[in-house]
């Protein structure tokens, strides 16, 4: 059998001066061999289309196709829709009946021209209508947002 060695404090005391000095030589040369990483280094930027990128967009190449910025200044925008909006009757929207609910009193128009919803009041319809039926109607601005007035079943032309 074979005697199971046994070391002595001193020699252990040794092992561990070891271990600590060649931990230290470990960490000195990551220092020189990686430079450490600079503020620059972590910055990352977003271009127009959302996507990560490393580039500032100063150096992106001004070749690849932007997409147009739909947001605008509409102060000075005196487009039929915000005449309209603003109260001056220009013309009246042409929509059809999306949703009604009789006995609650409400329903929804969705213009034809545009995506947007309008509500409205039983008590603005001057005909009455069903679901799919398309009207002619104003706009009012209301507490919460642009609401359908007068609102009647359009007739084709």
């Amino acid at each position: 059998m074979a005697k199971p060695t046994t070391y002595s404090k001193r020699d252990n005391e040794k092992k561990k001066q070891e271990k600590r000095v060649e931990k230290q030589k470990k960490k000195e040369s990551r220092k020189l061999n990686d430079k450490p990483a600079g503020f620059d280094d972590m910055i990352a930027y977003v271009d127009e289309n959302g996507r990560i990128s490393s580039t500032p967009p100063s150096e992106r190449n001004s070749e690849t196709p932007t997409r147009p910025n739909r947001e605008y200044d509409r102060s000075n925008d005196n487009s039929e829709n915000d005449q309209r909006k603003n109260g001056n009757k220009l013309t009246e929207l042409i929509g059809r009946v999306e949703y009604v609910n009789a006995e609650k009193g409400y329903g929804f128009i969705k213009e034809t021209a545009q995506v947007d919803k309008y509500f409205f009041h039983v008590s603005g319809l001057l005909e009455a209508v069903q679901v799919g039926d398309a009207v002619v109607y104003d706009l009012e601005r209301g507490k919460k947002g642009y609401s359908a007035v007068r609102i009647r079943k359009h007739k084709a032309d």
